[in-house]
């Protein structure tokens, strides 16, 4: 009995170790442009079927136009990611164009699926990003036309246009999704609100300081 006992525990233990998970991350087609219509619920955007693509699936135009920087950041941000481009879908690459005020910012913000790296094309701008907990260590420096700098993937980063015209700058990101958490956005002007005692505790303030920035957003 404790023969048997002992040959069917070694008997589950090889199958246990035999156990095999595969995981492909590249694409295992030419492309799966993105079908939003589908019912379909997959991490990430159902594909099209391959013979009703065309070539509108993998085109943008307008990135060479000026956004608007006439709001309080004096900053507009232009993405090209798959919700412009259904053919960017599975392939992990995005782009976005960043347009400056003199002294406009792009806030402090993360991506939490995405490193970015971004050149500037015209003015200067001082970009920074803080390393995580517990450092908190601010890593900045002023760009120039034709500079490139790199914000590694979920850090808290910005950048402010420190000249006196107009700045642009491309960024490309390493994710088809990448997504953007602007930091006082999602602190101050969350649906529901934080309770204001504790961002105050956390902010260390007085609630009614707290409860003035929670107006704002």
């Amino acid at each position: 009995m404790a023969k048997h006992f002992l040959l069917l525990n070694l008997i589950a233990a090889v199958s246990f170790c035999c156990v095999v998970i595969a995981f492909e991350p590249s694409p295992l087609q030419d492309f799966c442009v993105a079908d939003p219509a589908s019912p379909a619920k997959v991490n990430g955007l159902a594909c099209k079927d391959p013979k009703s693509v065309e070539a509108e699936d993998f085109f943008f135009s307008g990135l060479h136009l000026s956004g608007n920087t006439s709001n309080t950041f004096g900053s507009k941000v232009t993405p090209v990611n798959v919700a412009q481009i259904p053919g960017l879908n599975t392939l992990g690459i995005s782009l976005v164009r960043v347009d400056y005020a003199p002294w406009g910012i792009n806030p402090p913000h993360t991506h939490p699926r995405a490193t970015e790296i971004l050149t500037v094309l015209e003015g200067s701008l001082q970009v920074g990003f803080v390393t995580s907990n517990p450092e908190n260590r601010l890593i900045t420096k002023v760009l120039k036309k034709g500079d490139t700098f790199v914000f590694p993937i979920g850090l808290v980063h910005y950048q402010r246009n420190v000249g006196y015209g107009n700045a642009v700058a491309v960024a490309a990101l390493s994710s088809q999704n990448p997504g953007v958490i602007s930091i006082a956005n999602a602190v101050f002007g969350s649906e529901p609100a934080i309770a204001t005692d504790v961002l105050a505790k956390a902010f260390q303030v007085d609630e009614t300081v707290v409860a003035q920035i929670q107006s704002k957003f």
